[in-house]
């Protein structure tokens, strides 16, 4: 289902906001959906303040960022 949702909801194109990642190729971006929950603005919010979001979209731009952080890894370097 995420690959669905960010297949047909996450769109990149160099001529809408420079490439970042967007919405359905409106514009408004992954980050800035990110961005307001991560500030603690409510979803019911954010689809009122931009009518053309859809619920799902929120949930996309969830997924995308999942996606982006799931291969990343840390080790630890010891010095001997």
């Amino acid at each position: 289902m995420a690959d669905n949702l960010l297949r047909d909801r996450i769109t990149l194109d160099p001529v809408i906001l420079a490439g970042k990642p967007v919405i359905r190729g409106l514009r408004i971006s992954v980050e800035q959906v990110l961005e307001a929950l991560a500030h603690g603005v409510p979803e019911d919010d954010l689809l009122r303040d931009y009518p053309e979001l859809e619920r799902d979209d929120i949930r996309a731009c969830l997924a995308y960022a999942a996606e982006l952080v799931s291969d990343q890894r840390v080790y630890p370097v010891t010095i001997p």
